[in-house]
């Protein structure tokens, strides 16, 4: 399951090279543009295309982009406490250091990471640098589509650096300005925030309100927005987040917008996306431009999907969905004690599944319980679809996944774990919760309460999953929060609402860390978890495990330029 390599000369894979498109795989790098390039118009376009299409984390095929795929679920969600790598024990255990925090320089999910994105830094790179060439030379581009260019170009860079940044914290900055020698030299002691948000804000007064030919996935001001709005938040600028974040807002009614049709292959271009990696299913079964990232998440077993039963929902998570009798999440934690278990319950005897239990109605369209309808797939059986369950627990994920219905068109022939769902970047829902953090933090309960619970009355909307009699598969109930007594209590409500709303979309580990509660977190979970599954009892997050470190195979190209912080 491991990728093949880049072929790069530089530590972080950044040549300036001929072509971006597919072939440029098959050509050796040069460290100088050809005469063709220059002043071609239809290069420009290409060069561009070719950068956005790192977006799905890919470079070449489809096996071994696990740790770029743009839904971050390696880092974002099997280093928190929202989900496990699954399979079994023996398989891919370089994952394994990263779910225990004692990952190690030569993980090859790390090199993946870096060399992935920064071979989109490179092609954004690439085009700026092709564009400059075209306005200095035959000016085939229009001034006004030259400026829409270095916009999505700037805003797809900004982007790259950013997933590296939350991951890797010290990078080399490189520019389109550098030569190749200057950009193999560069070390990664600069701040690269700041060359991030040059970029956002470039991308803010430079990019069209809406999408460039109506085409979905380019990207446009608010997605400019929102992402900058991101960038503050994670540097605690919360007044200057807000009114990035309520730009993006203005005039959108989330509570109108079905929650689903964000993970439904078929209604996914909707109203809720403001950034997005597009995937396709090619006319020719190509799985390149696909979900690759996610495919390991499939269904294992005799599961209508065969393949390959990583990225399970955690015990925590799960039953972080319980409410209580007003239909308010249990703040303090107190589900832990007496939590749901699932076939854990009782292994080797009959299974009922209790319906009583009180669940946010999103529990079942997050993750897969035995019992409970699945997409088209008919019951969850419970350890039939699952690899391991005593390892890695009784859950599946749903949001990656596809209906059957759908594998004709929207999954790789003969691989429909390999799929043409998109995956959000950025969704208004999100968004929503970052202005409420904002609110909070600004000392404005009113407003946090008021996107708190936009966020809540469009989940009490989700039509109810039912059990194989027809029955609904829990005791519904999500209500709004009458009112927040305090800042804390408004802080923790917030935090908790990201969690239940995001659940498995990559966002949970970076929060624990911009929060910093990931120690306590972490730890507090590890006690609980690990009553249940004993791979997970114990684990200690040390000082640093906060980012990981720099691949030493990167720092071994860079001749000393690039040091482990």
């Amino acid at each position: 399951m491991k990728r093949n390599k880049l072929i790069i000369l530089l530590s972080a894979g950044m040549l300036f090279i001929s072509s971006c498109g597919k072939e440029f795989l098959q050509k050796l790098p040069q460290g100088q543009l050809s005469e063709p390039q220059v002043g071609n118009k239809e290069g420009v376009e290409a060069a561009l295309i070719g950068a956005y299409s790192i977006l799905n984390g890919n470079v070449s095929g489809t096996w071994g982009n696990y740790a770029s795929a743009p839904s971050q679920w390696i880092f974002g969600e099997l280093a928190s406490d929202n989900a496990h790598k699954g399979s079994e024990l023996t398989d891919q255990t370089p994952m394994n250091m990263i779910e225990s925090y004692n990952t190690i320089s030569t993980n090859d999910n790390l090199s993946t990471m870096w060399q992935v994105y920064y071979e989109g830094v490179l092609r954004c790179n690439n085009t700026l640098k092709l564009l400059a060439a075209d306005q200095e030379g035959p000016q085939e581009i229009t001034p006004e589509r030259a400026t829409e260019i270095q916009g999505e170009a700037r805003m797809l860079r900004a982007h790259y650096y950013f997933f590296l940044w939350r991951v890797f914290r010290n990078l080399p900055v490189i520019t389109e300005a550098m030569t190749t020698e200057e950009a193999k030299t560069t070390p990664n002691d600069q701040d690269i925030t700041p060359l991030i948000e040059e970029d956002l804000k470039f991308a803010i007064d430079a990019l069209p309100e809406s999408k460039i030919n109506g085409e979905a996935g380019r990207m446009d001001k608010n997605a400019a927005r929102a992402y900058l709005g991101k960038l503050y938040l994670y540097q605690n600028k919360h007044a200057e987040a807000l009114p990035l974040f309520k730009q993006v807002m203005a005039g959108k009614d989330l509570v109108s917008m079905p929650f689903w049709n964000n993970f439904d292959v078929t209604t996914e271009n909707g109203d809720e996306v403001v950034m997005v990696s597009k995937h396709a299913i090619n006319s020719n079964g190509s799985a390149d431009n696909a979900n690759v990232g996610d495919m390991l998440s499939g269904l294992y077993g005799s599961s209508p999907v065969g393949c390959c039963g990583f990225y399970q929902p955690t015990i925590d998570l799960v039953n972080a969905y319980q409410v209580d009798a007003n239909g308010l999440p249990y703040l303090d934690k107190s589900y832990r004690d007496d939590p749901y278990l699932s076939d854990l319950e009782n292994p080797t005897g009959s299974y009922s599944l209790d319906v009583s239990i009180r669940f946010d109605p999103r529990l079942d369209y997050t993750v897969g319980r035995r019992g409970v309808s699945y997409l088209d797939y008919g019951i969850m059986p419970g350890n039939a679809w699952i690899r391991d369950a005593n390892y890695a627990g009784p859950f599946v994920g749903i949001k990656t996944m596809i209906p059957q219905s759908q594998f004709a068109t929207n999954a790789a022939p003969g691989e429909n774990y390999i799929t043409g769902l998109d995956v959000n970047i950025i969704r208004l829902a999100d968004v929503w919760l970052m202005a409420a953090e904002c609110e909070v933090e600004l000392g404005n309960l009113a407003g946090a309460l008021k996107l708190v619970n936009d966020v809540r009355n469009r989940a009490a909307k989700l039509a109810p999953k039912k059990t194989a009699s027809g029955a609904n598969a829990a005791a519904y109930s999500v209500k709004p929060y009458p009112s927040f007594a305090n800042q804390e209590q408004a802080r923790t409500a917030v935090r908790f609402e990201r969690r239940l709303e995001l659940a498995l979309e990559g966002h949970r580990f970076f929060d624990l860390v911009r929060w910093g509660i990931a120690k306590e977190t972490i730890e507090s979970y590890s006690a609980f978890e690990g009553e249940y599954l004993s791979s997970y009892k114990g684990l200690t997050f040390s000082a640093g495990a906060e980012y990981w470190p720099i691949p030493q195979v990167e720092i071994d190209r860079s001749d000393g330029a690039l040091t482990q912080k």
